[in-house]
């Protein structure tokens, strides 16, 4: 049995160290009694090989922790 990994994409909206960045997520959400749209906004940390800048849209993936917060990684940029 293979787990399916987890991808997300968001905006980099910080780099706190050398190989961690922060990722903003957002995702919207349909709420019928007040037929409103909601934005749920989340930041992860996130793993960075691949040294991204603040600005940058990415695609991270769900991975195995590798700190105490850290458990995403950077699949590839987009912008």
């Amino acid at each position: 049995m293979t787990k399916e990994k987890n991808t997300l994409t968001g905006i980099v909206v910080g780099k706190p160290d050398s190989k961690t960045a922060k990722v903003l997520v957002e995702t919207s959400s349909f709420y019928s009694k007040y037929k409103k749209i909601f934005v749920k906004r989340r930041k992860y940390l996130v793993h960075d090989e691949k040294n991204v800048q603040v600005g940058d849209q990415v695609v991270i993936v769900s991975t195995r922790p590798i700190s105490k917060r850290k458990n995403f990684k950077i699949l590839k940029t987009i912008k």
